[in-house]
């Protein structure tokens, strides 16, 4: 008799536990559940603590509200210039309405991949092979936009697609890569011919500058050396026309007479001798009286001038 009235009780303490199950309905953050009473739409429950009707309603449908990434499968696409291409992406979006999501279409998931990838092969017809690898925004803009626009009755929000991988057949890996080869050499060369052209006007400027700076050194060396001769002449012509000037330059003759004569007998191997070598005092006179008849015209010619 006690063991069937406990047997009783923990019959009655299941069937209670099952029903609080039943009624009592926890829904976590970021989650909707969609309740069904006898078969049709009831109500959609939100974050929090619910109580159902027994026996009459059911948790039908269960969605996260959270943005969740959806794999797409690599496929095929024919480009504009009738190349194939394998090309896969990802796909990220997000539960908006969880009855359009429930109701809207028989298997979300599904019908969101293969929209996605009619989408993609549809984007990838307009554009050429070129053009695909240059335009991946574009493209992952214009397939959120389709697959946004066609889900929209289903209850979902496309945020963005990504794609993932474009992979173009063999041949046409082997063209592009002997392209981006000659492609490469070509910069190659274009930068050493450059870097040769800039090289040689480079030389051909330092060369003329340093032509200019050895000319203008020259010139000033000249202006140096021109303006250090007309200052020892106007001390010599000073100097000469200062008593006893006449006497030193005299002197000065003479002495320069006898060094030339003394220079060519030590070097030389012929002695020149002057006809009147054996009297050194007529031969400085004779140039003492040179000197003075050029220094009388020297100074006529400055009077005229004045």
């Amino acid at each position: 008799m006690y063991y069937e009235s406990l047997a009783l009780w923990v019959g009655f303490a299941v069937v209670g536990i099952l029903i609080l199950r039943s009624i009592v309905k926890i829904v976590p953050q970021n989650e909707a559940f969609v309740v069904e009473r006898l078969g049709k739409y009831s109500s959609t429950l939100e974050a929090g603590i619910h109580i159902l009707v027994p026996f009459l309603d059911r948790v039908a449908y269960r969605h996260t509200l959270k943005e969740f990434a959806l794999d797409i499968p690599s496929q095929q696409a024919i480009t504009k210039d009738n190349v194939s291409l394998g090309i896969d992406g990802v796909l990220y979006m997000r539960v908006m309405d969880p009855k359009g999501a429930s109701y809207g279409v028989e298997n979300l998931i599904f019908a969101i991949t293969q929209l996605a990838q009619t989408s993609m092969r549809a984007e990838i017809g307009k554009l050429s092979l070129d053009e695909t690898f240059e335009s991946r925004e574009n493209i992952n803009a214009e397939v959120t936009q389709a697959i946004d626009e066609a889900s929209n009755a289903w209850g979902t929000k496309v945020l963005r697609y990504e794609v993932k991988d474009i992979s173009p057949p063999r041949t046409i890996l082997e063209e592009m890569e002997k392209q981006m080869a000659a492609e490469r050499e070509r910069r190659v060369a274009v930068t050493t011919s450059e870097g040769y052209r800039q090289a040689q006007i480079n030389q051909a400027e330092g060369d003329k500058q340093a032509q200019v700076l050895r000319a203008q050194g020259s010139a000033q060396a000249v202006e140096i050396e021109a303006a250090a001769r007309a200052a020892a002449i106007k001390m010599i012509s000073a100097a000469i026309n200062e008593q006893g000037g006449t006497t030193a330059v005299a002197q000065q003759l003479s002495e320069q007479y006898i060094s030339a004569f003394e220079k060519l007998a030590r070097e030389g191997t012929v002695a020149l001798i002057p006809s009147d070598g054996s009297d050194v005092s007529s031969v400085v006179g004779k140039a003492f009286t040179a000197f003075e008849t050029l220094k009388g015209q020297v100074d006529q010619a400055g009077n005229m001038k004045s």
